[in-house]
């Protein structure tokens, strides 16, 4: 019998912070190779022996390089390093996988596929450092009940909420949009690295946003201004779209122009230069960073998509709370909380931990009955998680 726990959620809105990282910036760029590299090992894994093998490789370092930006173009006077470390099977039977490879044609190709002023071949030295696992580990994620449900290989624990906040949507919207238009064409001078931070006391709201300007599209520093007011207009719309009509907005907050100290890049990401990364100090599996919600400071991406709690238990526990509060008309808001034991089923948490603000004056005793049926069938089926966590179809950041 898994223990389920419900208590009430006292909502409170008058201050909301919420942040979001965007593609280019150097920690997302982190988690987003680790989370390439488990995939392409999901996918060689299975190629070649028909199932995912044991790996964790959620250690992902960027030390940032050295560039001298300018109007008109910029140099890269040091390459950005990136370090892709952990765990993973490498020899099974007489079938050697190449990780180092796959490591790092994997990275060439995101970074290609996803900052455009980036020249990977000239700008970023890739270093694989994975190694196998230890025998334990490798012997819990071997082991099956009779069921074949994996065993977690960590005690741990994942939290999730919903719904997403009005401000939330609108944060991961203006990211998207602005990251998700034709970067070629459309205001080529937007690098990928924009940062998001939006504060809202009551009803007034603060958008702070920095974008890395790439040079060598701006001609001086005139362009860069009608760039930032571009940027500042785009974002403004989608803002209202949301039903934030009235806000703040601030591009590049510490720019001075009249000292031509403005935040002007070559390849669009901070990693050049200004910044490092690594990989979980980003978005959480939702996509944000919200510290007035619940959050687990678990990396998951890289993390194996089988067995690990970390990663599992944080997009399962969001995926309960979405459905609760979609399928049970009087719940307004749900936060759950998963804990793991290491060694136990995956679908069998030590304890879930639902805290739950209700409408039309319903009590959480009238709601128990649905609610613990709805969780129990979430649990029953977390295989089918895994499975789309291993396919790729599951965004962890």
């Amino acid at each position: 019998m898994i223990p389920i726990a419900i208590s009430r959620l006292e909502t409170d809105d008058e201050i909301e912070i919420v942040e979001r990282k965007g593609i280019g910036h150097p920690d997302t760029i982190c988690d987003a190779l680790a989370e390439m590299l488990s995939r392409n090992l999901c996918r060689e894994y299975q190629k070649q022996f028909g199932r995912v093998l044991h790996h964790n490789v959620d250690k992902a370092l960027l030390c940032g390089g050295q560039a001298v930006p300018a109007f008109g173009g910029g140099t890269v006077t040091v390459p950005i390093r990136i370090f892709l470390a952990g765990r993973a099977i490498a020899e099974f039977g007489s079938v050697t996988v190449p990780i180092d490879t796959i490591a790092v044609e994997g990275s060439k190709s995101w970074l290609k596929a996803n900052l455009h002023a980036l020249d990977v071949d000239r700008h970023v030295r890739i270093e694989a450092l994975v190694r196998p696992g230890s025998h334990d580990l490798r012997s819990i994620y071997s082991r099956r009940r009779i069921e074949d449900i994996p065993l977690a290989n960590d005690t741990s624990f994942g939290v999730g909420h919903a719904p997403l906040s009005p401000l939330e949507r609108l944060v991961r919207a203006i990211e998207q949009r602005l990251n998700g238009r034709d970067r070629g064409s459309d205001h080529p001078a937007w690098g990928e690295d924009i940062k998001i931070m939006a504060v809202r006391n009551g009803s007034h709201l603060d958008l702070t946003i920095a974008c890395a300007m790439i040079g060598g599209f701006l001609a001086g520093i005139d362009d860069y201004l009608e760039e930032k007011s571009a940027l500042a207009a785009r974002v403004r719309d989608c803002a209202s779209q949301y039903g934030f009509p009235e806000c703040h907005i601030a591009i590049n907050a510490a720019d001075d122009p009249a000292s031509g100290s403005v935040y002007l890049t070559v390849t669009g990401t901070s990693a050049e230069a200004g910044d490092d990364g690594q990989v979980g100090r980003g978005n959480r599996v939702n996509g944000l960073i919200t510290p007035c919600r619940p959050m687990s400071l678990e990396a998951a991406a890289g993390k194996n998509p089988v067995s690990h709690v970390g990663k599992i238990y944080n997009v399962l526990a969001t995926q309960l709370a979405e459905t609760l509060v979609s399928a049970i008309a009087d719940i307004d808001h749900a936060h759950c909380l998963l804990v793991s034991k290491i060694g136990a089923p995956i679908s069998e948490p030590a304890l879930v931990h639902l805290r739950l603000a209700t409408r039309n004056g319903a009590s959480l005793a009238q709601l128990r009955n649905p609610v613990e049926a709805l969780v129990s069938d979430g649990l029953s089926r977390t295989p089918e998680l895994v499975a789309r966590l291993a396919a790729g179809t599951v965004d962890v950041f």
